[in-house]
This record gives C-alpha cells, sequence and structure tokens, in this order.
C-alpha cells in the first residue's frame, strides 16, 4: 500500500509536476506572446516617430526655402520695386543730376524719375531788411536760407524783379537804378520820383529791348504814363485819356507780356499800353469777381497779378479764403477761373509775381505765397489739389504785412559764387 502510494504520490507527484511545467509553459508561451506584440507596437512607433521626424525635417526646410525666398523678394523690393508714391517723394527732393543719375537704374526708376525731374528753378524770397546791409534770400524748393550784404542796396526801396535783376529806387536822391545781387552789376537810369508810383520793366537791362514803365494818377479820366530804357538821359512822360475811369495808385500790379504793359487798377480794371505803338486803352472788361469777405481791412493788399507763357493771371486771395485764380481770355474779353493749374507753380509777391514749370512733383498745381513761417523753414503755400493751405491752417492776413518788405527774384545758375 505504501509503494503504491508512493507510486501515487509519485505519479501525483510527477503529474503534479507536469501540470506545474505545462502551465509554465503556457504562461511562458503567453509571456513570449506578449513579447512578440510589444516590439510589433515598438517598430510601430518607431516608423511612426521617423516619418514625423521626416516631416518636421521637410517643414522646416520648406519654412527655411521660404524665408530665403522673402528675403530675396525684398532684397529685389528695396532696389527696383518700391512704391511709386515712395519712389516720387525720393526723387522730387534731389537735384538735377542726381535725378537723372537715379533714372538710368532701371525702367520704373526712370519713369518716376522723369515724372517729378526738376528742369526749372523755383525764384528766391529776397528780404530787404530794416536795418543794415545785410540781405537773406529763401529757398522754398531746399527750405534753406542764404546770407549776402549787399551795402550797395543802403537806403533803397526795391520797385521789382524780373530776370533776376532788381529795379530799385532811392527817395532820398531820386536816383532810379537797376542792381544784380548775385553778380554786383549796376545800371543806373535818370532820377525820377517814384513816391507813389508802381513801377515795372520788360526784360533784363542788358537787351536792347528793355522799357521801364510806370502809370500815375492824375484824375478818374486821365493818367500819366512815364517811360525810360537803359541809356537814355531822360523820363518820357505822356498824359492819356481814358474811356473808362481808372484809378491809378501805389496798389496797381503791372505786368510785360508780348510787348504789352498790362496795369490792374486798385478796382480790378485793366489797362494796356502798347509799346510799339505807345498808345494807352483801358480795356470794357468787367474785374474778375473777387472772394468772399475780400473787401475787408487792406483788402488791396491780396492781389496779384503776373504772365505765363503769355497769358495773364491774376490771384485773388483773403484771410482762410481759398484763393481765386484767373486767366484773361484776350480774344473773348473776359476772366476764366481756373481750376488747376496743370502742374505749374505760382509765385506770388506784393510787387511783382512768377510762374515756374518743372518744380519738384510736390510744389506743381500750387501757389507759393511771400510769408515764411515756422522760424524760416516754410513758405505758405496752397494747393489746387488738396484745396487747402500748408502748412494746415497757415493762411496769411496780408494786412498785417509790410508790401516792402521781401519780392521774389531768379536765383543764380551757380550758387557757389556767392554762397
Amino acid at each position: 500500500m505504501m509503494h503504491v502510494q508512493a507510486a501515487e504520490n509519485g505519479n501525483v507527484e510527477y503529474a503534479g509536476n507536469y501540470n506545474i511545467e505545462a502551465t509554465g509553459a503556457d504562461n511562458a508561451a503567453e509571456n513570449n506572446d506578449g513579447n512578440v506584440t510589444t516590439a510589433a507596437e515598438g517598430n510601430a512607433a518607431a516608423e511612426e516617430h521617423i516619418e514625423i521626424c521626416r516631416l518636421s525635417a521637410r517643414v522646416a526646410d520648406d519654412k527655411r526655402r521660404t524665408r530665403m525666398n522673402k528675403k530675396a523678394m525684398l532684397e529685389k523690393q528695396t532696389w527696383s520695386d518700391l512704391p511709386l508714391e515712395l519712389l516720387h517723394l525720393i526723387f522730387c527732393r534731389l537735384s538735377l543730376e542726381d535725378n537723372i543719375r537715379s533714372s538710368i537704374a532701371c525702367k520704373r526708376w526712370n519713369t518716376a524719375a522723369i515724372s517729378v525731374r526738376v528742369v526749372n528753378q523755383s525764384p528766391w524770397l529776397m528780404y530787404f531788411p530794416k536795418f543794415g546791409n545785410m540781405y537773406e534770400f529763401y529757398d522754398p524748393a531746399q527750405r534753406k536760407t542764404y546770407s549776402l550784404e549787399l551795402p550797395e542796396l543802403y537806403g533803397s526801396r526795391v520797385c521789382y524783379t524780373k530776370d533776376g535783376w532788381l529795379l530799385l529806387y532811392r527817395p532820398r536822391t531820386n536816383r532810379v537804378f537797376f542792381f544784380n545781387p548775385f553778380s554786383r552789376e549796376v545800371v543806373k537810369l535818370p532820377r525820377f520820383e517814384l513816391t507813389y508810383q508802381i513801377v515795372a520793366f520788360s526784360c533784363a537791362p542788358a537787351f536792347n529791348t528793355c522799357v521801364v514803365f510806370t502809370v500815375r494818377h492824375i484824375s478818374p479820366t486821365i493818367v500819366a504814363i512815364s517811360t525810360c530804357h537803359p541809356g537814355a538821359t531822360e523820363w518820357v512822360t505822356v498824359n492819356y485819356q481814358n474811356r473808362l475811369p481808372f484809378v491809378s495808385s501805389i496798389w496797381n500790379k503791372i505786368v510785360c507780356c508780348n510787348g504789352f504793359f498790362f496795369c490792374l487798377s486798385l478796382t480790378g480794371w485793366l489797362g494796356v499800353f502798347d509799346l510799339l505803338d505807345r498808345t494807352w486803352n483801358v480795356l470794357s472788361l468787367p474785374p474778375p469777381k473777387c472772394p468772399e469777405n475780400f473787401f475787408e481791412k487792406n483788402w488791396w493788399k491780396g492781389k496779384f497779378m503776373l504772365e505765363h507763357n503769355g497769358d495773364i493771371l491774376v490771384i485773388y486771395t483773403c484771410s482762410s479764403e481759398s484763393p481765386i485764380i484767373y486767366k484773361l481770355h484776350r480774344s473773348n474779353m473776359f476772366w476764366q477761373e481756373m481750376k488747376t493749374l496743370d502742374g505749374m507753380t505760382l509765385f506770388a509777391s506784393f510787387l511783382s509775381s512768377h510762374s515756374r514749370t518743372d518744380l519738384p512733383g510736390m510744389m506743381r498745381n500750387s501757389v507759393y505765397f511771400s510769408k515764411v513761417r515756422f522760424f524760416g523753414k516754410r513758405c505758405i503755400s496752397y494747393s489746387l489739389d488738396d484745396c487747402r493751405y500748408y502748412p494746415r491752417k497757415q493762411c496769411h492776413d496780408w494786412g498785417e504785412q509790410d508790401p516792402f518788405e521781401n519780392i521774389w527774384i531768379e536765383p543764380p545758375e551757380d550758387l557757389s559764387s556767392f554762397i
């Protein structure tokens, strides 16, 4: 029984051992299966990680290439693809020589440079000091002021300017003379009293056609016209009868154009003197319409006249009112209001006014007045494009200004000769 039992016990033990081993094998198999499953998942995760890295690298490479392309495009835009508005602002501030040099860079620059190219100089505003011999010249294009000592002008009063020449008058001696402030040339005229008269001349005194002209009021229907020329020994004065009333005074405006002197009276009537025939005629032409509130205190100081390419232009301005510009139509005998200057620039001062074309873009289609603000840095102007004054709210009350304190004059071609 014991053996059998033992055998049985042995068998039992063996069986138990077998069962245990089988169970362990099963567990091992399960463990092996588990290990195989974990490896597959790991491989998949590794492949996914590699793919993510590849995608990240590709994205980073694309971003790098995009940045490089943008940088290259920006570098090209810096020179050849700048906005036209910015190019205009740059080129309009360049001298003529620099403008021409810049225009050969590329087609786009050439177009922009030509559109604002300056082939004409703006006049300078010359100031007459109350004391001393130091005279200032303000350049509105460059916003610079130059000084020049001119003792030759001591005791004189400016009357008119044209072609870079001044016409001056010394009240104490009745001396009348031309003076070029840049060449220092002097051309004397016979003595003549010009205390209450406005004077003008046709061209520079170097030409044989130079004539000095003035008109004086005798009565509402009679004026005395006096003329002279360089080299003459005396003035020639002739009285003329007016068909229409013509009030001549120191507030008249005179302009010479195509052999005629045009004289705008205090009340806006236009008289014409023919240099060749020596005839005088007051045109039956209604005066230009004045702006509202024009007839205020010292209203006559806000009136200017000039010529441009054979046309006579009149400017009326009053305080904050927008200037009104008229052009004379001689064939149809009427004043036409101008809404645009077609790129032209006008320079208005009490004694003489001027016109220019082909100035910097920012100066075109504007009227520049003989008043400088902001410590001599900005000239008051009115833009017909923008319908406003510059600087903003800087319209000027002409009643406050001495009409003889400054005048527009053509600058010299070579600045180094006197600066």
